[in-house]
């Protein structure tokens, strides 16, 4: 999945990434969607046992446009790991009491403790995403945000979180076909926001407040992918080869038994 991560310092043009890219996968759509359920499972037995050894945090975060997939992507990839090792956090409009602090305030009492996968879907980017192109700030403090976040994630991974950044890349032709199947299915319904429209509008906007902050943000230890998210089987496959892949150069292992164990008899 290295073909995905952004380099640090390097230019960023999403018009270069094609979110319908399925380089890596030489078989059709039913063989990924197999391998896919192989991988699933290799990821549910990593979690156990980053969750059993009780040493690693791993921090997931997902950004996206609206209908790339964010929620149907947590549900798909890890509907059977243990709940008391994965964490989801959704980051909506701030409340009252969280505009009152610092922007990243709210963000950092979720993150992983040892043990720990904590997913942030959509997170502290959208104060230089959403804030940025709807001018809720002015540039001169959203522009300074991107050290910020730099050094808040350097704190984190120097603490023992591995920080995995992903970001969904949707076509405006794929979101608009998207849009329609929740305006035309009624239990979609409630997915569906007038607002959405108003994001659409400003795509071009999102795109260049996007290329920014991938661009300032990737670095060695909080690394960023932009994974192609048009076609939601290779999304699902490419995401959880990509976790695997990170979990396992882990290089965990299971803790040691109790000593004398191999005399206990139950009763």
């Amino acid at each position: 999945m290295d073909r995905y991560r952004v380099k640090p310092g390097h230019k960023v043009r999403l018009d270069k990434h094609d979110p319908r890219d399925t380089r890596g996968w030489d078989g059709d759509k039913d063989e990924a969607k197999a391998r896919f359920v192989a991988l699933n499972a290799r990821l549910e037995a990593l979690q156990e046992l980053l969750y059993a050894e009780g040493k690693h945090k791993v921090l997931i975060v997902l950004q996206a446009m609206d209908a790339a997939g964010k929620d149907s992507t947590i549900r798909r990839i890890f509907d059977g790991t243990n709940p008391q090792g994965v964490k989801v956090k959704s980051f909506k409009v701030p409340t009252e009491e969280e505009r009152a602090h610092d922007y990243l305030w709210r963000v950092h009492p979720h993150t992983p403790g040892a043990g720990e996968i904590v997913i942030f879907n959509r997170s502290h980017y959208e104060d230089v995403l959403v804030v940025r192109v709807k001018g809720f700030a002015p540039k001169d403090r959203w522009s300074k945000r991107y050290e910020h976040i730099r050094a808040f994630e350097q704190l984190l991974a120097d603490e023992g979180t591995t920080i995995i950044k992903i970001f969904l890349h949707i076509s405006k032709d794929e979101q608009k076909e998207r849009f329609e199947d929740r305006l035309e299915d009624p239990t979609k319904h409630w997915k569906f926001r007038r607002g959405d429209l108003e994001d659409r509008a400003l795509w071009d906007d999102y795109m260049a407040a996007y290329e920014d902050a991938l661009e300032k943000t990737s670095t060695k230890d909080a690394p960023w992918y932009v994974i192609p998210a048009d076609r939601k089987w290779y999304r699902d496959w490419a995401i959880t080869t990509l976790l695997v892949e990170r979990l396992e150069a882990l290089k965990m292992a299971f803790p040691p038994a109790e000593e004398g164990l191999e005399d206990v008899v139950v009763v």
